[in-house]
């Protein structure tokens, strides 16, 4: 029998506490994206309209983007598994509340706008939750494996990001079709508890910062400063930045999978799924197989090549062409992933990892927020297929200034 934990790339298997962390992971990621596909699927059957879609995403981004920095500061000066544990619990409240609102008693005694209002606002919450929880876990990597094997704990990490991400997409899906909303909210509370005290059994880990004695916004400055003046970290995550705020086709596949492709729920969750069955099979290579030089260029073409995904996936009106896009973008974005996560991990300092993780969330996890949003005002203008359409070329776009503009970033490795 194979013994994974012998190979170098599994290697972050043999500490208990990080076994721990990766299966609350999962199931937290899995019931974050079961939220969001459950969320955006209910709304649509409610307003019939992508841009309701959109105003979930600017829900979620607002507190992220407002709290983002300050709770990377606080994320140094704090216990990260205590930090990371609370997030938990209390986004297990948000899902209790969302289990309210989707019970017979509230949809029958509220009209269609208050039930809408009630929506964003619980999803307000989780943005906060979110903007903790994120850099939390990210910084949290760290403390649970020794720094030569911190690359492969990523790379596991994000493996596992991934697969809950497939497993919550389609599964909510399937959920909705056999069960209904409200059952399925339920589901994802069982979830969320099960994360909840997964990270409970892990120990505390006290804060490492030495910015103890720093005032907050001279401690949030120091992180800042240190993103900005390192041009590869900037480099990868601005790259990322555009190509999640312009290709975030995802947030309109309620409308394509309805009135384009004409499938049902369960069709409509695999279909949320295909990036994320795509990104997971990219890691899983690149586990097996490393980017071993040239992967500033690679990056380039990885995001150029996922535009190109968005517009094919614009353009058709079969089921399977579209979900076989999505696929490959997903297998491109695999690429961006384990690069930019890499290049966070092994280049931040232990001190400041709550901070640059922070400032990375800005970028990068609240851009899908935004993105959802973009995506979703331009669906109201231009329509649903000129919007991911708009999208994708402007992805590709964004590659072509970047190869002429940042050419250091273009040529980086690894071990240059």
């Amino acid at each position: 029998m194979l013994n994974l934990s012998s190979r170098p790339g599994f290697s972050p298997l043999k500490e208990t506490e990080y076994r721990y962390y990766l299966t609350g992971r999962f199931f937290y990621t899995m019931s974050l994206r079961m939220v969001t596909t459950v969320i955006a699927y209910k709304l649509f059957q409610l307003t019939k309209s992508s841009f309701s879609i959109g105003l979930v995403g600017m829900s979620e981004f607002i507190p992220v983007f407002l709290l983002a920095l300050y709770a990377g500061h606080r994320i140094d000066r704090t216990d990260k598994r205590t930090v990371l544990l609370n997030c938990k619990l209390s986004y297990a409240a948000c899902v209790c509340a969302l289990i309210l609102l989707t019970s017979s008693y509230f949809e029958n005694r509220l009209n269609k706008g208050w039930l809408e209002f009630l929506f964003y606002l619980v999803i307000f919450f989780t943005g906060i939750i979110r903007a903790f929880a994120g850099p939390t876990s990210s910084s949290l990597v760290a403390q649970l494996v020794s720094k030569n094997v911190l690359h492969y704990a990523v790379n596991l990490s994000s493996s596992a990001f991934l697969g809950a991400s497939i497993l919550g997409h389609a599964s909510a899906g399937f959920f909705i079709a056999w069960f209904g909303v409200n059952t399925t909210f339920c589901i994802i509370l069982i979830y969320v508890l099960i994360a909840a005290f997964m990270v409970r059994k892990i120990g505390r880990k006290p804060a490492v910062s030495t910015s103890m004695d720093k005032k907050t916004w001279e401690s949030v400055k120091e992180g800042l400063h240190f993103v900005f003046n390192n041009k590869i970290l900037l480099g990868a995550i601005s790259l990322d930045l555009f190509a999640v705020l312009f290709g975030g086709a995802i947030a309109l596949i309620p409308e394509f999978a309805e009135r384009i492709l004409k499938v049902g729920p369960i069709g409509f969750g695999w279909l949320n799924a295909s990036m994320d069955i795509g990104a997971v099979i990219m890691i899983i290579l690149l586990s097996i197989f490393p980017i071993q030089k040239n992967q500033g260029r690679t990056l380039m073409f990885a995001v150029a090549g996922f535009g190109t995904c968005i517009i094919v996936f614009g353009l058709s009106n079969i089921y399977a062409i579209s979900f076989i896009a999505l696929l490959i973008a997903g297998l491109l974005d695999g690429i961006s992933v384990i690069i930019r996560g890499t290049i966070l991990q092994l280049t931040t300092p232990d001190e400041m990892r709550g901070r640059v993780s922070s400032v990375n969330a800005i970028f990068i996890n609240s851009s899908n927020e935004l993105g959802q949003f973009e995506s979703g005002f331009t669906s109201r203008i231009m329509g649903t297929v000129p919007a991911v359409l708009f999208g994708g070329v402007m992805t590709v776009i964004v590659v072509i200034v970047m190869w002429f503009k940042a050419p250091p970033f273009v040529r980086w490795n690894t071990d240059s």
